[in-house]
């Protein structure tokens, strides 16, 4: 068996697992073989160890098999770790969900699953864009609250890089064509610079159609994405005791992501004029004149399933993603202890711009929203560990991270105020080329938030373990201190420019947080015998309350903020090798109890009355808290039947769920449960009290969209020739299906099969393979609205009604897509 062999400075890119795919855990030369047969090395808790002596459950995938997989996305990482999902529901936003848990980067909070790049927390909208020249990526399971600075009560994800090498000269280059448009090359170089220096260069071209979406209204039009990226590693090694190394990285990638949709359409339906009386964006007061119909002809499109791949927005959903990253880190080994740093410097710019309208309620209008979000992330962490292995061992670490920035959303659609006169205004739809009814004296009504962005944490830990032959005992401490404001400006544009005044939305007592709080962990191990290992682990996390940024006037506290998720978790689970280290195999049980699980609950109706200085209604997303309950069992396979022929089998089953948590849903029906059966109403509103301002349902429903049971298979099957080895490998994932209280629907299962075919040259320096990805074709949605897309009219009491798409904005599997690709390193 090789030994992976990580020094320290490994620890930049920790973790390696028996989920793991065969390549990684069975490739070894014969001389090795016999003495290492089954051993990997990993570095989990921050110190190299080997994986059975890990107390938690940890995934990886190399580089190399992220390369030898064609995985060009990280979200297809998630193909090798069951339990882990990874979405992209808009073109911006990746949703990351592990052990029954789900996060939402638009929630504005701490992520559920937070993702370090070469060991600093950074932004999944950033590191998710590009991934190449990867070490290796690493899933840590379970609430992560003692070894890393930030807390998360889910698990992390380490995407380490390649760094460079001091003594010779290594690189590859892989290129790679798909039959739907798509193509990637990349690769990388590191040269020895002298006896103290090394440099890494590596860069990435990637193009593709993202989700194979066509907007059937702008002319079929399909998704586009392309991303360039390039990073620069500089290495300094003066002697054995001293590694550093520096990396800058910029990316920029481009997209244009249609959001797909599946339903009837809607019916001809009349688009209204809406009056009002005292021009008030906030208060619009009695009706002056009526509505009076504007287009009656308009229909939001076709019937459409999942097969169509469709979308039927008048705008675009454009996202661009300009980011500078610089990361240095070094350890220093004081024969005692070992001294690491590593800090970073994180400039992201990221430009949204958005029709709203996602099921074109509104045909010919372009409801747009424009969201420009800059801010700089400086992260620094500094840690002192005991270098011996038997015995009593300590270690001391400070953490510290500063994000400053702002967010400015314009809302400016093609919605027109026309001034009838002095004491009265018309809110009247007009869309470009459409037959809508022009005015003389329009202007646009536009909204600008600007939410600035503060957020502080500095934290302490102290760890200690001890070790006594077979039995290690460890465990840690971490004191947080957060810091945070959160403001939201909000002003109106156009017409009621000075009609309106800006002013600052959140309420005073809302905006900051100073919170001081606990986490940590412990666990105890056993070696049963040198080829199995039991152990049993707590943990102990939380997440910070969040604050909703423009939301309307008038709402509840609790709709506004959220309060302190905190978590603790019970794990136990046996790892171990047998048939002389050819089968690696894990088991592993957990508990995990919430108070105030924090989550997203998008697209709610809600409503204020506007004599009680409220904004009226509408449909907005809102942060809350619930109890939760999670448990589950993990198991793992992988071996070598023969020396040509991998395997790796993995499952999850996970139950996580809530535990009569009141929580805001549409219930249009008074029924109890979410559904969108009727007129939008909020259940139970008391107009003297103007509360509640949404509709609440009890749900002991699951946490999260995905199955509770998920399966991982892959294998490779070589056919050596010489100095040549023909292969054929596949890799095959089981989601079965679920039905989602939230979103009632019936998700179907689905199976998604990648199957490779190749041939690699002497010493695996060449490589040339063709691939399929969802060889069965399957066109299964993996994630839906609630129910159509609505604009809800203010003259639904005076005939104007609700304007209904027909539509559910969905994600579904992609398509078939056949490629080739070719790779040579040296």
């Amino acid at each position: 068996m090789k030994k992976i062999a990580l020094s320290r400075t490994a620890a930049l890119c920790c973790g390696v697992s028996m989920l793991a795919v065969p390549q990684l855990a069975f490739a070894q030369t014969a001389d090795e073989e016999d003495n290492t047969r089954g051993q990997i090395v990993v570095t989990a808790t921050r110190d190299a160890r080997d994986l059975q002596q890990v107390p938690m459950t940890v995934d990886v995938a190399t580089g190399e098999d992220i390369e030898k997989l064609k995985i060009f996305d990280v979200k297809d990482i998630s193909q090798l770790a069951p339990g882990l999902e990874l979405t992209n529901n808009g073109g911006r936003n990746n949703t990351t969900s592990l052990r029954g848990q789900s996060f939402d980067p638009d929630q504005g909070t701490a992520p559920a699953v937070q993702v370090y790049y070469n060991e600093i927390p950074a932004d999944a909208q950033t590191v998710y864009t590009a991934i190449y020249d990867i070490a290796q990526v690493e899933v840590l399971r379970g609430p992560q609250g003692q070894l890393r600075g930030q807390t998360a009560p889910a698990g992390a994800i380490l995407i380490g890089t390649r760094r460079p090498d001091f003594g010779e000269v290594d690189g590859y280059i892989q290129g790679s064509l798909t039959d739907r448009h798509g193509y990637n090359l990349q690769g990388a170089v590191s040269m020895p610079m002298g006896d103290m220096f090394a440099v890494r260069v590596a860069g990435l071209v990637d193009g593709n159609r993202i989700n194979h979406v066509r907007n059937i209204t702008r002319g079929g039009e399909y998704s586009r994405g392309r991303t360039e990226s390039g990073r620069v590693t500089l290495g300094f090694q003066p002697d054995d005791s001293f590694t550093a190394y520096l990396t800058y990285q910029y990316t920029n990638a481009r997209n244009n992501q249609f959001t797909q949709v599946v339903g009837t359409g809607n019916n001809p339906q009349t688009i209204y004029a809406e009056v009002f009386g005292t021009p008030s964006f906030f208060v619009p007061p009695a009706f002056g004149g009526g509505p009076f119909a504007v287009d009656t002809t308009v229909q939001s499109g076709p019937p459409l399933t999942a097969g169509d791949y469709s979308a039927v927005t008048d705008g675009v959903y454009q996202v661009n993603n300009k980011t500078h990253l610089w990361n240095l880190a070094f350890d220093w080994d004081l024969d005692f202890a070992t001294l690491s740093f590593v800090g970073a410097h994180q400039r992201s710019r990221i430009i949204t711009n958005r029709d709203e309208d996602l099921g074109n309620a509104l045909v010919g209008i372009i409801d747009n929203s424009f969201v420009d979000v800059t801010y700089p992330v400086d992260t620094q962490e500094l840690r002192l560990t005991s270098n011996n292995t038997e015995g009593f061992g300590w270690g001391l670490g400070i953490f510290h991270s500063n994000q400053k920035g702002r967010a400015l959303n314009n809302i400016d659609s093609d919605l027109f105020v026309y001034n009838t006169d002095p004491n009265g205004f018309v809110l009247a739809p007009f869309g470009p080329g459409g037959s809508f009814i022009t005015f003389p004296n329009r202007a646009p009504l536009a909204v600008e938030v600007v939410v600035p962005i503060r957020v502080e944490t500095t934290s302490f830990n102290v760890n200690a373990r001890y070790v006594s032959g077979p039995l290690r005992i460890e465990g840690g401490i971490r004191y947080s201190l957060v810091r945070k404001t959160q403001q939201t400006q909000l002003a109106l544009d156009g017409l009621l420019t000075g009609v309106v005044p800006a002013r600052e939305v959140i309420p005073a007592n809302l905006q900051d947080t100073h919170l001081n709080l606990w986490s940590g962990g412990a666990s105890i191990s056993y070696d049963v015998n040198p080829d199995m290992t039991v152990y049993a682990a707590y943990g102990n996390s939380f997440r910070v309350p969040s604050t909703g940024v423009s939301l309307p006037v008038g709402i509840t506290d609790d709709l506004v903020r959220t309060t302190t998720e905190r978590t603790n978790s019970f794990e136990v689970g046996v790892k171990g090798k047998a048939l002389d280290g050819r089968l690696n195999y894990g088991f592993s049980a957990f508990y995990q109890k919430f108070n105030g699980y924090l989550s997203r609950f998008d697209l709610i109706f809600w409503n204020t009355d506007p004599a009680l200085n409220g904004s009226g209604s509408g449909f907005l997303s809102f942060n809350y808290n619930g109890d939760a309950d999670i448990k589950g069992i993990e198991t793992q396979l992988n071996g070598r039947i023969t020396d040509n022929w991998d395997f790796n089998f993995s499952a999850s089953y996970t139950k996580g769920r809530y535990s009569n948590a009141a929580l805001p849903c549409n219930d249009f029906d008074g029924s109890g449960v979410p559904n969108q059966n009727g007129t939008p109403v909020v259940q139970g509103y008391d107009a003297t009290a103007n509360a509640p301002n949404v509709s609440y349902c009890i749900s002991n429903g699951r946490l999260s969209e995905v199955p509770d049971f998920s399966m991982s298979m892959n294998t490779e099957v070589r056919f050596p020739m010489g100095d040549y080895t023909p292969f054929v490998s596949a890799l095959l994932t089981h989601r079965p299906g679920f039905f989602s209280e939230q979103k009632n629907f019936d998700y179907d299962g689905r199976q998604l099969l990648n199957m490779f075919a190749g041939v690699r040259g002497p010493d695996d320096k060449w490589e040339v393979s063709v691939f399929a990805r969802n060889l069965f074709n399957q066109q299964k949605i993996t994630n839906i609205s609630l129910g159509t897309g609505q604009y809800p009219s203010l003259l639904a009491a005076v005939g104007g009604g609700v304007y209904d798409s027909g539509y559910r904005t969905v994600n579904v599997m992609n398509p078939r897509e056949f490629g080739v690709t070719a790779a040579y390193r040296f």
